[in-house]
C-alpha cells in the first residue's frame, strides 16, 4: 500500500481545503482499488513569511507555491493542493495539474460591520484587502472610499474587521464557504460588479508529471467544466503575462445548451485589466470552443484597446 505525501501550506484554509481534498480522494482510492494512505506534510511558502508587505510589492510569481513545488521536485512530497487563484500560469517542468475539482462559488465578497452592503458603507469608510484587482475595481465603484491593504490568513483579517481597524473588508467567498463561514458574508459581488481572480473558488491538484499511478487516481477527480472554464481564464493570465502587480480578472462560464461535443462545449469568458486607481477599468467578452483559443483572443482585445500600456506602468 502507497502512501501519498501531501504538501499543505500551514493555514488553516489551507489544511482544511488539503483535509477536503483527501476524504475525497480516500474515498475514490478505496472504491477504485488503489488503496492508497495520505499524509499531510506541512510547508511555509514566501508568501506566509511575509505579512508587513502587499502582495504586488512582495513581487513575483508563485508566492503560495514556489516552496512546495520544489519539495515535489524533490519527491519530498508526491502532490499538493492550492488555490488555483495562486498558481501561476505556467508550472515548473516536470510538474502538472492532475485535477481541477468542481469549483465553488468563485464570487469575491464583503464583510461589514454593522452589516452594511457596499452601497450603503459611509464616504471615506476603511476597507480592507490584500488584492490590487479587488481595490482597483472597488475605486471604480466607490472612489470616495478609503481602500487599505489587509494580510494574513482569513481568520486574522476577520479579526482585524471585528478589532475595528477597517469598516469593511473583501475576500474570497469560496474561502468562507470552505471554512464553513458563510453566514460572516454581508453581501456577494457578483462578476458583473467585481470580475473575480483567475481560477477563483476553483482548486489545482499539483503532482509530478511521471507518476502515472497517483496520476490516474487524480484523473478520476477532475471535473471536466471547472477544468475547461479555468484553462481559459489561466491562458488569458499567462498572454498577459500578469501576476499580482497588476490588477487582473477573469470569469469563464459554459453553455451547456451549445455542445459540439462531450469536451467541445461554449465557453464565454469575459477579462478585465485595470490601473491601481481604478481610473481605468478595461473588460472584454468574448465566446467560443478551444479554452486556449479564447483567452488568447480577449487578451488581444485588451491589449488592442491599451492593456499592455497598463501592464508595463503597473509593473513599473
Amino acid at each position: 500500500m502507497r502512501k501519498i505525501i501531501v504538501g499543505s501550506r500551514q493555514s488553516a484554509l489551507a489544511l482544511t481545503q488539503t483535509g477536503q481534498v483527501i476524504a475525497d480522494l480516500e474515498r475514490l482510492s478505496g472504491e477504485h482499488g488503489f488503496g492508497f494512505t495520505f499524509e499531510v506534510h506541512k510547508i511555509v511558502t514566501k508568501g506566509d513569511r511575509i505579512l508587513d508587505v502587499t502582495l504586488s510589492k512582495v513581487g513575483g510569481k508563485g508566492l503560495f507555491v514556489k516552496e512546495i513545488e520544489q519539495a515535489m521536485l524533490a519527491h519530498e512530497i508526491d502532490m499538493a493542493v492550492h488555490s488555483m487563484k495562486d498558481m501561476p500560469s505556467e508550472l515548473p517542468e516536470g510538474l502538472m495539474n492532475g485535477a481541477v475539482p468542481k469549483r465553488v462559488d468563485p464570487r469575491d465578497c464583503l464583510i461589514s460591520n454593522g452589516g452594511l452592503a457596499l452601497e450603503d458603507l459611509p464616504q471615506g469608510a476603511r476597507v480592507g484587502t490584500s488584492s490590487l484587482r479587488r481595490s482597483s475595481q472597488l475605486a471604480a465603484l466607490r472612489p470616495d472610499l478609503q481602500i487599505e491593504p489587509v494580510r494574513g490568513n482569513i481568520d486574522s483579517r476577520l479579526g482585524k474587521l471585528e478589532n475595528g481597524e477597517y469598516d469593511a473588508i473583501l475576500l474570497a467567498a469560496a474561502g468562507l464557504a470552505r471554512m464553513g463561514w458563510k453566514d460572516r458574508v454581508t453581501a456577494y459581488l457578483p462578476p458583473e460588479v467585481c470580475l473575480p481572480a483567475v481560477g477563483q473558488g476553483a482548486l489545482g491538484i499539483e503532482c509530478r508529471v511521471d507518476d502515472a499511478e497517483l496520476r490516474k487516481l487524480l484523473a478520476l477527480y477532475d471535473d471536466e467544466q471547472t477544468a475547461l472554464t479555468v484553462a481559459a481564464e489561466r491562458t488569458f493570465l499567462g498572454a498577459l503575462n500578469g501576476g499580482c502587480q497588476v490588477p487582473i480578472g477573469a470569469f469563464a462560464v459554459l453553455d451547456n445548451e451549445a455542445v459540439k461535443s462531450a469536451s467541445q462545449r461554449l465557453i464565454t469568458l469575459t477579462g478585465m485589466v485595470g490601473t491601481p486607481d481604478g481610473s481605468v477599468i478595461l473588460k472584454e467578452t468574448c465566446s467560443g470552443y478551444d479554452p486556449a483559443q479564447l483567452g488568447e483572443e480577449v487578451a488581444r482585445k485588451l491589449i488592442a484597446r491599451g492593456a499592455e500600456q497598463i501592464l508595463a506602468d503597473a509593473r513599473g
